[in-house]
């Protein structure tokens, strides 16, 4: 029996049709796909090796022996972020169960927060229960986003529906760009008319906030997700914001430098505005369908050209289904006239992209006898 990784396999009902499709060409043995691994089994001696890759080839999945792809896994995973769709699937739906345990502390403390603010006399600590509320909203909506990203392909959504993942990410860098800003406006007035607050309140709201926001930063330090990131950002703000009360309400105990308060916020929402902004722009892109930054697409067209019988390629465009998984679709020309030839170029093109993440592509082929679109090399 020889084992092989499949790259490009989305859909476990999919998975299971492709493994009986596949299995007319097999005599006594069976072709076994798992999905959850993306590997393949067959017996070779028992098998017609070329029909199965012919329609491997037609349903856009690569086939690549087991060595390969543990030789190449470690530079994969750090250099092209390749992941199967198994793996995304079981990750995707640990991480909604840890957004929804952040979703209920967030929550449960916002409301904390509104009491003894109110019992304080603080404002700050107001004004921080309307953040923490808007926190719990927008991971609230990040992971109904995110259950509904683990679901597979379907007719109205053809390549999947990873990207409500990035919908959620969207919706919550717009909550952190957009509260961040208000505490700015509110901020900025407190400077000239300081209030005073309870500042002994402050130290020990402070140090339950501390460690209630710092469990659910850890949780969050863990993801991998665009989602995740962002909800992290939210959980050490939030962290390094009560480190900040805490140490204010030192301070006061022994001063009447109120104006700390509101340095404190513009210091905390501008490194907010700071770290958030990369994320939401890079989510932005994706939705433009921009090329992956981690692509270069010069250097996807020199690979392309460099592949025997390749002329010119035009019409090359890449872009990403959800910032871990790309998609790809090109036009190359050939001198070489015989079908096999024109098959191994796609094959080729396809094995070569499949290392950079690149599962979904549409080869064009143009025959050009006479070279007339060959590309003239500088």
């Amino acid at each position: 029996m020889t084992d092989y990784t499949l790259k490009g396999l989305h859909c476990s009902n999919c998975s299971d049709d492709l493994e009986k499709e596949l299995n007319q060409f097999t005599g006594r043995s069976k072709v076994k796909i798992d999905y959850d691994m993306s590997m393949l089994t067959v017996d070779e001696t028992d098998a017609d090796m070329e029909k199965i890759k012919k329609v491997l080839e037609f349903e856009k999945i690569t086939l690549k022996p087991l060595e390969e792809r543990a030789e190449k896994s470690d530079s994969e995973h750090s250099h092209h972020h390749s992941h199967h769709h198994g793996m995304q699937s079981m990750m995707s739906q640990e991480s909604s169960k840890k957004m929804l345990i952040v979703f209920g502390v967030n929550l449960t403390f916002s409301a904390i927060e509104f009491v003894f603010g109110l019992l304080f006399n603080s404002i700050a600590i107001m004004t921080d229960a309307v953040h923490d509320l808007g926190d719990a909203l927008s991971i609230g909506l990040a992971t109904y986003f995110e259950r509904i990203s683990t679901k597979e392909a379907n007719d109205q959504y053809s390549f999947g529906h990873q990207r409500f993942s990035l919908l959620g990410a969207l919706v919550t860098a717009v909550i952190l760009l957009g509260g961040s800003a208000v505490i700015l406006v509110t901020a900025v007035p407190r400077l000239l008319d300081p209030v005073e607050v309870n500042h002994e309140g402050m130290f020990w709201l402070s140090l339950f906030a501390i460690a209630a926001n710092g469990f659910s930063a850890w949780l969050m330090s863990r993801g991998e997700s665009h989602n995740e990131s962002l909800l992290n950002l939210h959980m050490m703000e939030d962290v390094l914001g009560w480190i900040g009360v805490l140490t204010v309400s030192i301070i006061l105990n022994y001063t009447d430098w109120n104006i700390l308060d509101p340095l404190l916020s513009i210091g905390i929402a501008s490194f907010i505005i700071y770290k958030t902004w990369p994320l939401f722009k890079e989510t932005i892109e994706i939705f433009l369908e921009a090329t992956p930054k981690n692509l270069s697409r010069e250097k996807i067209e020199e690979a392309i050209l460099s592949i025997k019988g390749v002329t010119n390629v035009s019409h090359l465009h890449v872009w990403s289904i959800d910032g871990k998984e790309h998609a790809m679709t090109v036009t190359v020309s050939t001198s070489l006239e015989g079908m096999d030839d024109m098959e191994t170029i796609k094959d080729k093109i396809r094995d070569d992209l499949s290392d950079y993440a690149v599962h979904h592509s549409t080869i064009e082929v143009v025959y050009d006898p006479g070279k007339t679109l060959m590309k003239i090399k500088s």
